[in-house]
């Protein structure tokens, strides 16, 4: 499976920018993957139902993931809840081999993945499904993904409720990429370093503009 490499910019959804920007932020500190006891986005309540948690078990030549979450709006596309499952039995022989590969690379490279492909809901509605998947580590290894999922229609509503089950057609993959460009957050509006900023607010008579190099 080909992976895109990509700058954050890819993510097109506000709150799953928002969520990345906070990975982004620990990660620039000594550009390692960070521990998941360490991530602390804001509003983290407004998004846990579209957030899933997984265990990593890297001891194996193809990674295992356990699901630690239940309760999920995504939970209800796949029917049922699957706490305490591996992922790969959870989305069945159908599934997995377009599903798996995605959190394979995230474990793999120890940075972000962005996915999103096109399903068909019961009554032959195409839904976008955005997969963003951010990797944690403790002692140099993966061993926490949390994934935030989005799904909607442009041409608006849609039946959620067995979305991925719900018909034969597999999902119609439009993209995946490694998130490894760019990988810092800037504040909106603040100066980058080395910019130059000059203060010219009508001085006064003997008063010279001042130059300021941010260094």
């Amino acid at each position: 499976m080909d992976f895109a490499s990509a700058a954050p910019s890819v993510v097109k959804s506000i709150r799953q920018r928002d969520l990345l920007n906070t990975w982004l932020r620990l990660y620039a500190r000594q550009q390692i993957t960070p521990a998941v006891w360490e991530y602390q986005p804001a509003r983290l309540e407004e998004e846990l139902s579209d957030l899933i948690y997984y265990t990593v078990d890297a001891s194996t030549p193809a990674p295992r993931l356990t699901i630690q979450s239940e309760n999920t709006r995504i939970s209800r596309a796949y029917g049922h809840t699957g706490k305490g499952v591996l992922l790969d039995e959870y989305l069945g022989p159908r599934l997995a081999p377009f599903v798996m590969p995605i959190y394979h690379e995230c474990v793999a490279r120890g940075l972000p993945v962005y996915s999103v492909a096109d399903v068909d809901d019961i009554y032959g509605r195409i839904v976008a499904y955005e997969r963003l998947l951010l990797p944690f580590q403790t002692d140099g290894k993966v061993c926490h993904i949390i994934a935030s999922v989005k799904i909607f229609c442009e041409d608006g509503g849609f039946e959620i409720k067995n979305l991925m089950r719900g018909n034969d057609a597999p999902p119609r993959p439009k993209l995946r990429a490694v998130i490894d460009r760019e990988l810092f957050h800037r504040a909106p509006g603040r100066i980058a370093t080395a910019d130059v900023v000059e203060f010219a607010d009508q001085p006064g008579p003997g008063v010279s503009n001042e130059i300021i190099e941010l260094n």
